[in-house]
């Protein structure tokens, strides 16, 4: 059976990954990963294409093993892998609880890598990758700090894996988005509202719905990253030549304008 796997699509852009690919995309069907179950069998009724929830937490290692078993079960002909799982807090290194530092490295992290590695089996020559990465991952971010450092570590998996998977005829892109206004990832990423550290703006944001299909666009004529959008193209434009100090110091000053 030719499937599409997505992480992350309870909400936000993994969602709209999942209405998108459900259209787009010859896939039988599609498997969704995420905590809230509730959420994933409401796709269900949203989808075309049959949608299987798979309700785990990825931060639990223990849940790899669930879908790893069920691949080797059911030996499925994987066409797409997102990668969506994700999520941030803003807050300097004092202010971000101790378990949300550590479930940021492991969901950003580790969930993406080891994702990546046991789908790579059940997939063939010309089936694509997309890891959702940020424009965090260009340089570093004071206040996103681990949120940055973990999406520099995506983005550089992200570009290693597409050399190593290149005899096997895999592509992989890394989905580099700007802030996305329509999900709840703003929301959660704030702490709360009065956070001095927070950042108060977001212009031009964009909207997940033209995300999604930017990046599924870009995946399908093997580009190796994505910026979706003008404020993203920029942000990694002048990322490649002006010095990370000079950025910090403007990113320091416009998140608090």
């Amino acid at each position: 059976m030719k499937i599409a796997v997505i992480t992350g699509a309870s909400s936000g852009l993994g969602r709209e990954f999942v209405k998108q690919i459900a259209r787009k995309e010859k896939v039988e069907a599609i498997w969704v990963i995420a905590r809230r179950e509730e959420r994933l069998k409401e796709l269900a009724g949203q989808s075309p294409v049959p949608v299987v929830p798979l309700p785990l937490d990825l931060t639990d290692q223990k849940s790899f093993e669930k879908i790893e078993k069920r691949l080797q079960e059911e030996k499925p002909d994987i066409r797409i892998l997102v990668n969506a799982a994700g999520y941030g807090k803003m807050g300097n290194y004092e202010e971000i609880p101790p378990e949300d530092q550590n479930n940021m490295i492991e969901l950003n992290c580790r969930a993406l890598m080891n994702m990546s590695r046991i789908a790579v089996p059940y997939m063939s020559r010309g089936i694509r990758i997309l890891e959702i990465c940020s424009v965090a991952a260009f340089q570093p971010l004071p206040g996103l700090n681990i949120y940055a450092a973990t999406k520099a570590f995506a983005q550089s998996y992200s570009k290693a894996l597409r050399w190593e998977l290149f005899g096997k005829g895999i592509h992989v892109t890394a989905v580099c988005p700007y802030w996305i206004s329509d999900t709840e990832f703003i929301s959660v990423t704030r702490i709360n509202t009065g956070n001095a550290k927070a950042v108060r703006h977001f212009p031009l944001a964009q909207h997940a719905k033209g995300v999604a299909g930017a990046s599924l666009m870009w995946s399908r004529l093997n580009m190796p990253v994505c910026t979706p959008g003008i404020a993203s193209f920029l942000m990694r434009f002048f990322t490649k030549f002006l010095p990370n100090e000079l950025i910090t110091a403007c990113w320091e000053l416009l998140r608090r304008v």
